[in-house]
């Protein structure tokens, strides 16, 4: 069993966001295994670009400053890697853009990803029609690894636009778990949990049977406990970022962020 799925051993989960390189390398760092340290149960490490188009204001900022400190692709890498040693064993997740990961080179990022410790990769503007390069460079590394049976999966995502003829297709064949974005528009914490989200997650439920996870809009640990009476994981972003980036001590602020939302998924877990 990978790690992703041992991560959903029990329900439902906390995945915070945030990007390497903010407010700098070895500070985001260290706010990463504060998170593992203090509640997370799957991080998705961000990795910075320059036209972030899924991302509100909040994530758009910290990742210019990212790029700003002069973080890369390579340098993010090697900040997995760190992370490994220092002893995070849960799952990590890249999540990034297509651009950055062609210009580094699919095989090369795909392997040297594998190599970091990373579990997978999330990126937002890599459709399914689009994907087949990404997934046979993947098939090729592991084939040079000898690690043939341990793919790194691409996570899939739906919206609340995906029609169910395209739902199907790209649920059917997801692996890890799919990231249902619980709003249309771009990444920021909303004032409260979309209407029909309980229907539009049983709706991805009929077409597949691995973890659905939510993630856009959700900014409080109550917001997050009622997510998770439908969904198997919550998905935090510009709230994470905003509140440890806020703070003159960031990374007691990520150990604090990740106790409240641990807390809040544990009660959610056990009134279900």
């Amino acid at each position: 069993m990978n790690r992703i799925d041992e991560a959903f051993n029990s329900k439902p989960i906390f995945m915070p966001y945030f990007p390497l390189g903010f407010p700098d390398l070895e500070t985001s760092i260290n706010i990463i295994e504060a998170l593992a340290q203090n509640g997370a149960d799957l991080i998705e490490v961000g990795l910075s670009f320059s036209d972030p188009l899924a991302d509100g204001p909040v994530i758009q900022k910290a990742t210019q400053i990212a790029l700003e400190n002069g973080i890369t692709t390579a340098k993010s890498l090697s900040a997995v890697a760190e992370l490994r040693r220092r002893g995070v064993e849960i799952p990590l997740i890249l999540m990034g853009y297509y651009n950055p990961i062609l210009a580094f080179g699919l095989e090369n990022f795909i392997c040297e990803a594998g190599s970091a410790g990373a579990d997978g990769f999330i990126v937002p503007d890599l459709p399914i029609e689009e994907s087949e390069e990404f997934a046979r460079a993947g098939r090729i590394c592991r084939e040079q690894q000898d690690h043939a049976d341990e793919s790194l999966p691409l996570i899939r995502m739906l919206a609340p636009t995906t029609p169910s003829e395209r739902m199907e297709k790209i649920a059917g064949g997801a692996q890890g778990f799919i990231y249902l974005v619980s709003v249309t528009g771009v990444t920021g914490a909303r004032k409260s949990v979309a209407d029909g989200l309980a229907s539009l997650i049983e709706r991805v439920r009929e077409h597949t049977s691995i973890p659905v996870c939510v993630g856009f809009g959700i900014g409080t640990p109550e917001q997050a406990q009622e997510v998770a009476a439908n969904a198997d994981g919550v998905i935090v972003g510009s709230a994470c970022v905003r509140n440890i980036g806020e703070s003159e001590k960031p990374v007691e602020a990520a150990q604090e962020f990740a106790k409240c939302f641990h807390a809040a998924l544990q009660e959610a877990k056990h009134s279900q």
